[in-house]
């Protein structure tokens, strides 16, 4: 990742003079797109792309009380104290190292990773990939804190618990969900439909139990890779939407590796309640035509993602990456998969 020129740095400090949302629902994709370009050799296009990005962004919410030690609790989830809570964690990780913060935090804000359409974990995940791979600069630690702090105010649960108990592969799992009955409403309106959509929990919950933290690793990273294959083929759903069955999921999985392991099997169960949980709001009756990259590589899909310029598209690029990093010679699904989030989200004008 290419930072000598202090341009992911730059961007950040640019980005945290705004508020994590627009309009009051919509999230500020800034630093955890900003992220992405960088490390996939895009760092020119950064700043152009904060430019015009910018001019849809708010400025920070005022701050209204102070959040200690005593009083967070009464806070999480409050939403229009997002600003105290960075402030508070901006506190936490100026008092102590970053990875004992988030040790501390991860556990109480993991069943409120519905909150804000996933956003939260995901700019939390972007800024591990940060910290671990780049170092630990004030820019970077501050936006760990700033995705924290977003976590805490927008953290909201799923309307049942899933406690996975089958013996289902995650592609199988999330093949066997049944949809909502009304997919025209928003994000909430769907996950409100869950508990009454017949057959949705056994579903949810036929996906294997993890037998020990490394099992859970691999049960994750199979879920991201089912996320992104299944976009390629049902992600007309909800071209935008449908993105964070696998982002977060991914998200999650990035942060493995400074979590204390006996977190990893609950965070796979959080990333899977929620991956599944979208999937079900935005399932389509009728997979697409498949898609084939044919002979791009890595980079030149990613190239593409960064010229068509929207954030969601940016960032399932990003993931599929991942997958692809991952997958036997000659299964392009993933970088194919990238390649039709291009066909369904609309470019960055």
């Amino acid at each position: 990742m290419d930072t000598t020129s202090g341009t992911l740095d730059e961007a950040l400090e640019r980005l945290h003079t705004t508020g994590p949302e627009i309009n009051g629902y919509l999230s500020n994709h800034g630093p955890m797109a900003v992220e992405a370009l960088v490390r996939h050799g895009q760092a020119r296009t950064v700043h152009r792309w904060v430019d015009h990005y910018a001019t849809k962004l708010e400025d920070l919410p005022s701050a209204r009380t102070r959040i200690t030690d005593a009083n967070w609790q009464e806070a999480l989830g409050d939403a229009r104290r997002v600003t105290d809570w960075t402030t508070y964690m901006a506190r936490q990780v100026a008092e102590r190292p970053w990875r004992a913060v988030l040790a501390e935090w991860w556990p109480r804000l993991l069943p409120g990773i519905a909150g804000a359409a996933t956003h939260p974990v995901i700019r939390v995940g972007h800024a591990v990939r940060i910290l671990l791979g780049d170092g630990e600069e004030a820019p970077r630690i501050a936006e760990f804190a700033h995705a924290l702090g977003y976590w805490a105010a927008r953290h909201t649960a799923l309307p049942l618990t899933v406690r996975p108990t089958g013996a289902a592969s995650p592609a199988d799992a999330l093949a066997a969900l049944p949809a909502i009955a009304d997919q025209q409403g928003g994000l909430l309106h769907g996950l409100a439909q869950l508990p009454g959509t017949e057959g949705w929990l056994a579903a949810a919950e036929s996906v294997a139990t993890p037998q020990d933290p490394d099992a859970a690793r691999t049960q994750l990273t199979a879920l991201v890779q089912a996320a992104v294959h299944r976009y390629l083929d049902y992600g007309h759903g909800e071209g935008v939407m449908l993105v964070h069955a696998a982002t977060a999921p991914n998200a999650v999985l990035r942060t493995l590796p400074v979590l204390p392991r006996e977190l990893w099997a609950p965070s796979l169960g959080a990333a899977w309640a929620a991956s599944a949980a979208i999937t079900s709001v935005y399932s389509p009756e009728a997979a697409l035509p498949r898609l084939r990259a044919g002979t791009l590589t890595p980079d030149e899909v990613f190239e593409r993602a960064a010229a068509h310029g929207d954030e969601h598209a940016i960032k399932l690029t990003d993931t599929a990456l991942d997958v692809a990093s991952w997958a036997p010679a000659g299964d392009d699904r993933a970088l194919s998969a990238a390649l039709r989030s291009l066909e369904l989200i609309p470019p960055f004008h």
